[in-house]
């Protein structure tokens, strides 16, 4: 007997799409609603045991499908015996609520149709607690840099730079809470950050890109969004209403790479009799609109290509090896995103390290490239997918004569 096939034929599109409805306030941004389905074949009579059956298989799916929302695709695929092994057999311990949305007999089979809440908090937790996601870190720290122009400002205010303007700004705000939902984490701006000039950091404009990124290295940031947003009167009117339009541009900047990486720009209008209203509201629609496409692409980004992570060997060779070598290894170890280090090969004069990486060869190249040492340099020859080569390089004898022998006091101990 076939009953409302329509109806689950719908449900069986929407499953197919794994769709995940948003939630309903920012709260609730650790729970996820999926809608999944399942089908058991009818044994005998037992049409209670197949129901069951098929709501069991509706739920695992929706597990299934929340921890590939937290993990990057190959992360996903490398850890299938912990999803089968671990996760879909405490299928229930993940399920906050769940309701049948319909379900039918179907030649000799049951389908059903299955609407789930997902405890995706405590997926994450059991995920750390198996180390296949890191305990802390794993967020994009986000450096905000909004100019902010009224109608009746002349020029845009900001925090930042040279002789900033103080103000409070109406899109931030809006800004952060619809990008709050996308896993991020927002460095200190306006008041609670440092003064620019205090770090030695100059802006030669507003939107001096190189001084942001340098002010969001100091915040241990991992992007730096530079963006202007502004709401001016438009020519259009009707009667004593008065339209005002709003656009906010906003470019974020990997600090890895050191370039532009998302783009997004909005606009939005609106009219009222009063102006300021007018004004206000086009601005915080357009900031709205601006901060759910920033925040689904810095998802995308950082899980896509941030995170991704890398494994890769590098070659080291030069004088004065051993001490150097050492220093090298204690700066290696300040790098952020550096997930494991270990040596392959170590010789008199070259060894050879394996690095696990959260980003690319190029971007670890990049990061070693920023770091000092006392007596010598550092030369890379070499970057590519599988290895990198560096060389020590000689400082001229009046810059090094008085630290090459700090150098040598460095204790030889042999680590890791």
């Amino acid at each position: 007997m076939m009953r409302k096939p329509a109806v689950f034929f719908v449900l069986i599109f929407l499953a197919a799409a794994l769709t995940v409805l948003p939630p309903a306030h920012a709260g609730e941004s650790d729970v996820l609603t999926h809608v999944t389905t399942g089908r058991e074949r009818i044994k005998g009579q037992n049409l209670p045991g197949a129901k069951q059956k098929a709501v069991e298989q509706a739920l695992e799916q929706a597990v299934q499908h929340a921890f590939a929302t937290l993990v990057p695709r190959q992360t996903f695929a490398s850890n299938l015996e912990f999803l089968y092994s671990r996760l879909l057999p405490g299928t229930r311990n993940y399920i906050i609520t769940y309701r049948v949305l319909d379900g039918i007999e179907h030649k000799g089979q049951y389908l059903v149709g299955v609407e789930s809440k997902i405890n995706l908090a405590l997926i994450e937790k059991d995920l750390k607690s198996a180390r296949i996601l890191k305990s802390e870190g794993d967020k994009p720290v986000v450096l905000m840099l909004l100019a902010e122009q009224q109608p009746e400002d002349a020029l845009p205010r900001y925090w930042w730079g040279n002789n900033p303007e103080p103000y409070v700004s109406l899109a931030e705000p809006v800004l952060k809470e619809n990008m709050a939902g996308h896993r991020l984490i927002f460095a200190r701006s306006g008041a609670g950050a440092p003064d620019p000039a205090s770090a030695n950091i100059e802006f030669t404009s507003i939107y001096d890109a190189d001084a942001a990124m340098n002010l969001a290295r100091v915040l241990n940031a991992d992007l730096v969004i530079i963006g202007q947003a502004r709401a001016a009167e438009s020519f259009n009117r009707m009667g004593d209403e008065k339209t005002f339009e709003a656009e906010i541009g906003l470019t974020a900047y990997d600090l890895k790479s050191g370039t532009p990486v998302i783009q997004t720009r909005t606009t939005a209008t609106a009219k009222s009799n009063m102006e300021d209203q007018a004004a206000s509201l086009a601005l915080t629609q357009a900031a709205a609109d601006a901060g759910r496409d920033m925040g689904q692409k810095i998802e995308s980004f950082w899980t896509q290509t941030l995170r991704q992570e890398s494994q890769f060997d590098l070659a080291v060779r030069g004088e004065n090896f051993l001490t150097r070598f050492i220093a090298l290894k204690r700066r290696i170890r300040d790098i952020r995103d550096i997930e494991n280090m270990q040596p392959k090969e170590i010789g008199a004069s070259h060894a050879v390290l394996e690095i696990i990486y959260k980003g690319s060869p190029r971007q670890f190249a990049d990061a070693v490239l920023l770091k000092t040492f006392e007596g010598f340099g550092i030369e890379v020859e070499a970057v590519t997918p599988e290895q990198i080569s560096i060389r020590f390089t000689e400082r001229t004898a009046a810059s090094s004569s008085g630290q090459e022998a700090d150098l040598e006091a460095v204790p030889e101990k042999t680590e890791e």
